[in-house]
């Protein structure tokens, strides 16, 4: 099923503020543990494990603004054209600040 497409009537518009948060705080929890298990292995390629820390830290910081949308209400809203974004895409990705035609027209 396509994230942009119609959704039948029954399903829901936004997850709730509890349900965002959860999912949010399970983000963050599994990138630090990625984190750490990064720094646990040790040695390896220096460039491979300097990029998957810098991909796991940007993620991090993404769920980190994900969750000040989520205090402040702005959460699930796109933020180029202020629709809501599809339960089934924060289901997802729920970190997302954008519907999926405004993240394709970005990329």
């Amino acid at each position: 099923m396509s994230l942009d497409t119609h959704r039948s009537p029954t399903s829901r518009e936004r997850l709730t503020p509890h349900e965002a948060m959860q999912r949010l705080e399970h983000e963050r929890a599994s990138r630090l543990t990625q984190l750490r298990a990064i720094d646990e292995a040790g040695a390896g390629e220096e460039q491979v494990v300097s990029a998957q820390k810098d991909t796991i830290r940007r993620v991090l910081a993404e769920v980190e603004a994900a969750l000040s949308r989520v205090r402040d209400g702005s959460y699930g809203v796109c933020r180029t054209c202020a629709k809501p974004i599809p339960v089934e895409r924060l289901e997802i990705l729920p970190y997302t600040p954008f519907c999926v035609p405004c993240q394709r027209n970005a990329a």
